[in-house]
């Protein structure tokens, strides 16, 4: 009788043993099955600048692993939703056409670090009111950053002088307060009318110049640019009073002539 019992336990033992090994390898044809799948993404026949406007001409569709390919990505299902769009980025031939690079009206797939391209970073900065275009720079705008900062004065460094220069230009919009650049606002965000901070997407290298800007006692300010004009304005001078003093007029005259308007004869 206990030989039996003994028998029974070890044959149980073993048919569980086989019962889990099983599943196992179960499991891993699963995963292994699943990493397997292939899908079919959109990448452009050819280099592609900052504001080309994407055609049917430009694109292709090519098969990749579904375990190599984010949810940033735009796959075959999302072209006819692509046509017409606006490049924010350059792409080279080939690479898998991302979200982020591209100017779409909403964006269905949620959470803001999907939308930031690889190698970038996201960074917010209080800037609300007069500061921020009174409150009408939007997702994906393009603005240039300034600062004015209180500094010792060159001249005297007992004193202290106010200087304004610009940090940065041609900086994306991806946030404000809390819409992001491309998804639908909730009916409840839909009547905010302001907002506090803005996220820019920028470089590490960047994200550590603005963060210090603004803990510097700075106060920073945007200028809204016109999205096609991606102008790199070079040796803009840093602004303190004797500048102003120096150039106003000069300035002054150059925007009168630039308008059309011409000085009155005496």
């Amino acid at each position: 009788m206990k030989n039996k019992l003994v028998l029974a336990v070890a044959l149980l033992i073993a048919g569980l043993a086989f019962f889990m090994n099983w599943r196992y390898l179960q499991s891993e044809r699963e995963r292994l099955g699943l990493n397997a799948v292939q899908v079919k993404v959109i990448v452009p026949k050819r280099d592609l600048p900052a504001t080309t406007i994407l055609a049917i001409e430009d694109l292709a569709l090519r098969d990749e692993f579904k375990s190599a390919v984010g949810n940033n990505a735009f796959f075959a299902d999302d072209l006819d939703a692509v046509l017409g769009k606006r490049l924010i980025y350059p792409i080279r031939r080939g690479d898998i056409l991302l979200w982020s690079q591209v100017d779409m009206p909403r964006r269905t797939r949620g959470g803001l670090s999907r939308i930031i391209e690889k190698g970038k970073r996201a960074v917010s900065l209080s800037i609300a009111g007069a500061p921020a275009v009174s409150g009408l720079v939007q997702p994906l705008d393009k603005v240039d950053i300034m600062g004015t900062f209180t500094f010792p004065s060159r001249t005297n460094p007992a004193q202290v002088e106010s200087v304004t220069l610009t940090l940065m230009q041609n900086v994306t919009v991806i946030a404000t307060g809390t819409q992001i650049a491309g998804q639908e606002r909730s009916k409840e965000r839909g009547r905010q009318t302001g907002y506090s901070t803005i996220t820019f997407e920028v470089t590490p290298r960047e994200a550590e110049l603005l963060v210090f800007a603004q803990q510097t006692r700075g106060k920073l300010y945007l200028s809204l640019r016109n999205p096609e004009d991606i102008y790199y304005e070079g040796e803009l001078p840093s602004v303190n009073f004797d500048y102003i003093e120096a150039v106003l007029q000069e300035l002054n005259e150059k925007r009168q002539k630039g308008l059309g308007v011409t000085q009155p004869k005496p």
